[in-house]
């Protein structure tokens, strides 16, 4: 009999990758295909859902013309979180998706949460009070668009979409459901507290289930669309920070995983749940479990907005700019200098929670050139991520030993080396890039009976690259220069800045 295989959809922000596992978490193959992202206003970020699915048919197809889908066993979805699109009775888009990078909510996370009550709020969801969840952008939709939000018949997020036009079933997983921000995490179902003050009901959301649950079977139609046989399973993955936790094999409280992408998200798994301001508590791609997750918004984003917003430098033309730049920062010592960054140029979440935050560049000096001010901008987001893991280990009462790094950051080995230095962690390279897409593979394997549970399974379709070892010598002197960046943010966050 031929090898039975299984399919990892990540559908992200910017593409939809259709990637095909076997049992030991080998590629076969894999298709890719973009999304359009569209911004109407300032800080308004938009997609049409149509376009998510459109992207997932294609990659799809392109699969099943390279193997037999006769192979293909099952698969699942990871997702974009807090991203969402409303749908009307018949199924209709009623306007196009809001999606996870825009903040035309913030002026309705104070009322809203106010209104529920902000400890109570965060101890239901696991989320403190924050304009990244989805529940937020439902109250403008709420204030601002009373006439289409009247009309939603499902409040959809891309898990949901995409499970729906593949089965016929809106259908997600908790995981999925979690990162909208009304979702009852300890319980695992809708809060009815949330949803009352939303004026919405069960029936306007989907259903939601353990990840590595058989959703459904795909339908005729999606059949003809994708290719897939109409035997194979639809399983209930999850968000893609947490798919990658689990295509990163972390799944015990000594490992964390770093992404380091547009934001740098860090997640520490918890087998229990535990609400704090040092961390966000989201739901694990397992059938049980959590992960405490930190979050930096501006990540690799910051590293683009120097290069064309200070340095004037268009990356795409000079795509060489970054080798320079961190040719040049590799002879600076230690410190950039003197040249200390704080990374709040998108606000600050754990553990202060400040929507208003700002970033700054502290201890400027002419001897300074951009060589000082690139390396500081890389060791600030590292000395983020320790001030963010040493106050998760403090309130989860955990000690993290090892990182495993993963996202486009991970090419820099500079600044591999620099957290691995700051942190005094060691950082792990998995052997797949992929961690979203072989974390959701792993949930259709399960879910195909390949293994016994997701632990497993995790075990045999992982593997690790190589490991980046802290050098001692360098910690010891990045300590002075934490101490120091520990005290910027409270020395600074009653400065009156006017926009």
């Amino acid at each position: 009999m031929s090898e039975e295989l299984v399919i990892g959809v990540d559908c992200s922000t910017t593409s939809s990758k259709a990637i095909v596992f076997n049992k030991a978490g080998e590629i076969i193959c894999s298709s890719s295909e973009p999304i359009k992202l569209f911004s109407p206003k300032e800080n308004y970020y938009e997609q049409n859902a149509e376009d998510w699915w459109t992207s997932v048919i294609t990659s799809l197809k392109k699969i099943t013309t390279q193997i037999n889908p006769e192979k293909i066993k099952a698969l699942a979805i990871a997702n974009q979180r807090e991203t969402f699109t409303i749908l009307d009775e018949s199924g209709n888009c009623i306007r196009p998706a809001i999606i996870w990078l825009d903040e035309r909510c913030k002026d309705e996370v104070e009322p809203f949460s106010v209104k529920i009550g902000k400890k109570k709020i965060h101890s239901i969801t696991g989320k403190p009070v924050d304009y990244a969840p989805v529940v937020y952008r439902l109250a403008w939709l709420k204030k601002h668009e009373k006439e289409q939000y009247k009309k939603i018949s499902m409040v959809a997020d891309v898990h949901t979409y995409i499970t729906w036009k593949l089965t016929g079933k809106f259908k997600t997983s908790w995981s999925s459901a979690d990162p909208l921000g009304m979702f009852d995490l300890k319980n695992k179902k809708w809060s009815q507290v949330i949803l009352k003050e939303l004026r919405l009901k069960n029936e306007q959301l989907p259903e939601t289930f353990s990840p590595g649950t058989i959703l459904g079977k795909i339908s005729d139609e999606a059949s003809q669309l994708t290719g897939l046989n109409r035997k194979t399973l639809v399983v209930a993955g999850g968000g893609d920070g947490q798919s990658a936790g689990l295509g990163a094999n972390v799944l015990k409280s000594n490992i964390a995983y770093l992404n380091l992408g547009t934001a740098v998200v860090a997640g520490i798994y918890g087998s229990y749940y535990k609400t704090s301001n040092a961390f966000r508590t989201i739901g694990s791609c397992t059938s049980g479990g959590y992960y405490f997750e930190t979050s930096l918004r501006a990540g690799t984003f910051a590293i683009d907005w120097f290069i064309k917003n200070i340095l004037k430098i268009d990356s795409v033309i000079y795509r060489n700019i970054y080798n320079k730049l961190d040719e040049e920062a590799q002879n600076i010592p230690l410190g950039s200098g003197g040249l200390k960054y704080l990374p709040y140029i998108c606000g600050v979440m754990n553990p202060y929670w400040d929507i208003d935050a700002r970033g700054s560049f502290i201890g400027i000096t002419s001897s300074h050139t951009r060589g000082h001010f690139y390396r500081s901008i890389l060791e600030g987001i590292a000395f983020e991520q320790l001030f963010a893991l040493e106050e998760t280990e403090k309130a989860a009462e955990i000690k993290v030993k090892r990182l495993a790094a993963m996202g486009g950051g991970t090419v820099n080995e500079l600044w591999l080396r620099i957290i691995a230095d700051v942190t005094g962690r060691e950082i792990i390279i998995p052997g797949c890039k992929e961690a979203s897409a072989l974390g959701a593979a792993i949930n259709a394997a399960v879910a195909s009976g390949f293994f016994k549970d997701h632990e497993a399974a995790a075990k045999s379709m992982t593997s690790i690259e190589r490991v980046i070892m802290p050098d001692k010598k360098n910690h010891k002197t990045y300590q002075k220069y934490f101490t120091e960046y520990k005290k910027i943010y409270r020395s600074i966050k009653n400065l009156k800045v006017n926009d």
